[in-house]
C-alpha cells in the first residue's frame, strides 16, 4: 500500500499508515512527533518547491503527479510521487488535507538510464569513425542495450529509410522481430501498422508536421485500437557540421498503465465511492461553469437539491449496511430518470443534487415530480420490514433567484428546507409559498 496521510487545516500532521515506515525509515510516530516534517523528510534541494506546493494545497486545491524526494532515515534519497485532495465535511466545512505518496525510484532511475542512453547514442553517432567503420563491436554494444529497453527506438537516415529499429518498437507496433526492416522506408512502416491507430489521420499530420523540420517534439499521444496509449517524441540526429543532420531519431513508450492511474485518480477526486456520482468538489467545479456559461449566452439554469426524509432511523435502527443500499439504490433509480444535460450528484450524507443547464421553472417542476415520485415509489426490505423512503425538495432557478452559483446553491437549500418545515415528502420553488 501507499503512504497515506491527513493534516489539519494549519498543515499539522494528524494521522498517517505505516507505508511511511517501508518508504522513508520512519515510524508514524516520528512523523507525529515531528516538530519540521519537511525538514526531516525532504530532500533538501527540493524543500522550496515543496513548501510553495504545501501551502497551495492547504488553501483548499486538489494536485497530483508532483515528484519530490525524500529522505529514508538510512542516509539515501527516495524518488516519490505525491497526490492531494482538500477533506471537507458533508456541510462544507475544510477539514484539511489528504495526502497520498507512492515510491517512484525504480521509474526515474529507468528514466536516467535512458537519458544516459540517448546521450551516449548521440555521442556515438557524432563520432567520425562509427560511421566510417560501423565498428561491429560497437553496433552489437549499442544495440544489446537498446534491445533490453521497454522503450521502443527507431532511427532513419536522411533518405528517410530504417537504420534500426529495437525489440520494443517492433513490439508496440506489433512488427515481428524476426524480420529485417533495415532499409525500409519510414512511409512503408507507417502504412504498415496504420490498422493499428484509432485516428490514423491526426497521427500522419502529426508526422507531416515533425518532418517539416522540427528538431525535438513534445511527447504526442497516440490512440490504439486495442485500447492502449503510445507516445512518441522525436528528434533530428546533428552530424558532424552546425545545422547539419543525418536521420531522425522516434522514441516510443506505451503508457497505458499510467493513463489508466491517472484515470482513477480522476475517478477518486470526483466521484462518490459508494454511489459512483459526481462528489461535492465536482458539483460545485459544475455549478460555476454551467452558471458563467448562462451568464454568456444570456440563458437559463435550475438546480433541484434534495434531501432524504427519514433516512437516519434507517441507519440507527437497520445498521448502516442497509443505509448505503438505500443510497446505492437511489443513484441507480433517480439517475435513471435524469436526463442527459442534467447532472446528478450526491454533495452530503443523505443530500443529492441535480444540475439542469437551460432549464425554466415548469421543466425544474417536472423534474422535482420525476425525482419525488420515483424516490417515494421506492421499497426496501430490511429485518421482515418494509421500508418506504420520501424525499423533500428544493427548486431555484439563475437568473430568476440568484445571481451566482453560491445564491443558487442557498436559495435552492432554503427552498428544500421549507418543504421538509411544511410536512417533508414534497418539493418547493424558492420564494413561492406554494408547496407540492
Amino acid at each position: 500500500y501507499g503512504l497515506e496521510a491527513w493534516f489539519n487545516p494549519k498543515g499539522r500532521l494528524i494521522w498517517i499508515n505505516r507505508s511511511v515506515e517501508r518508504i522513508t525509515g520512519y515510524t508514524p510516530l516520528e512523523c507525529l512527533l515531528s516538530s519540521n516534517l519537511v525538514d526531516m523528510l525532504v530532500f533538501g534541494k527540493d524543500r522550496k518547491s515543496a513548501l510553495e506546493v504545501a501551502l497551495k494545497a492547504l488553501r483548499g486545491s486538489t494536485g497530483d503527479n508532483f515528484e519530490v524526494r525524500l529522505n529514508h532515515k538510512d542516509g539515501s534519497v527516495i524518488w516519490t510521487v505525491i497526490n492531494w485532495q482538500p477533506i471537507n465535511s458533508p456541510s462544507g466545512e475544510y477539514l484539511g488535507l489528504r495526502v497520498s505518496c507512492d515510491e517512484i525510484q525504480n521509474r526515474k532511475e529507468a528514466e536516467l538510464k535512458l537519458l544516459d542512453t540517448v546521450v551516449e547514442l548521440r555521442r556515438a553517432q557524432a563520432l567520425k569513425e562509427y560511421y566510417l567503420t560501423h565498428s561491429n563491436e560497437e553496433r552489437s554494444r549499442l544495440e544489446a542495450l537498446l534491445n533490453v529497453m521497454k522503450i521502443g527506438v527507431l532511427f532513419v537516415d536522411g533518405n528517410h529509410r530504417i537504420i534500426y529499429i529495437n525489440n520494443a518498437c517492433r513490439d508496440i507496433w506489433k512488427l515481428p522481430r524476426e524480420e529485417n526492416l533495415t532499409g525500409l522506408r519510414d512511409s512503408g512502416m507507417i502504412e504498415r501498422t496504420a490498422h493499428l491507430r484509432k485516428d490514423d489521420a491526426a497521427y500522419r499530420k502529426h508526422i507531416e508536421e515533425m518532418l517539416a523540420g522540427e528538431e525535438v517534439s513534445g511527447a504526442f499521444e497516440i490512440p490504439m485500437e486495442d485500447g492502449r496509449i503510445v507516445t512518441d517524441i522525436s528528434a533530428l540526429v546533428p552530424g558532424e557540421k552546425p545545422g547539419q543532420f543525418i536521420g531522425r531519431v522516434w522514441i516510443y513508450e506505451d503508457v497505458t498503465r499510467q493513463k489508466q492511474l491517472e484515470a482513477q485518480l480522476i475517478q477518486l477526486a470526483e466521484r462518490d465511492p459508494l454511489t459512483n456520482l459526481y462528489n461535492r468538489r465536482r458539483f460545485h467545479e459544475e455549478i460555476e461553469r454551467i452558471i458563467a456559461d448562462a451568464s454568456r449566452r444570456k440563458a437559463h439554469a435550475g438546480l433541484l437539491a434534495i434531501d432524504l426524509d427519514g433516512f437516519k432511523p434507517i441507519n440507527d435502527v437497520y445498521g448502516h449496511q442497509a443505509g448505503d443500499e438505500v443510497l446505492m439504490k437511489l443513484a441507480e433509480e433517480v439517475g435513471a430518470t435524469v436526463r442527459r444535460n442534467e447532472i446528478f450528484f450526491r454533495v452530503g450524507g443523505d443530500e443529492f443534487a441535480i444540475l439542469a443547464p437551460d432549464a425554466d421553472e415548469e421543466e425544474m417542476v417536472g423534474l422535482a415530480r420525476r425525482v419525488g415520485g420515483k424516490i417515494a415509489d421506492m421499497r426496501f426490505t430490511f429485518g421482515g420490514q418494509e421500508v418506504q423512503l420520501t424525499a423533500s425538495l428544493g427548486i431555484a432557478l439563475y437568473p430568476v433567484h440568484a445571481a451566482s452559483s453560491e445564491e443558487i446553491i442557498a436559495r435552492a437549500d432554503s427552498a428544500m428546507y421549507q418543504a421538509k418545515l411544511s410536512g417533508k415528502n414534497r418539493w418547493a420553488i424558492f420564494g413561492s409559498a406554494k408547496l407540492h
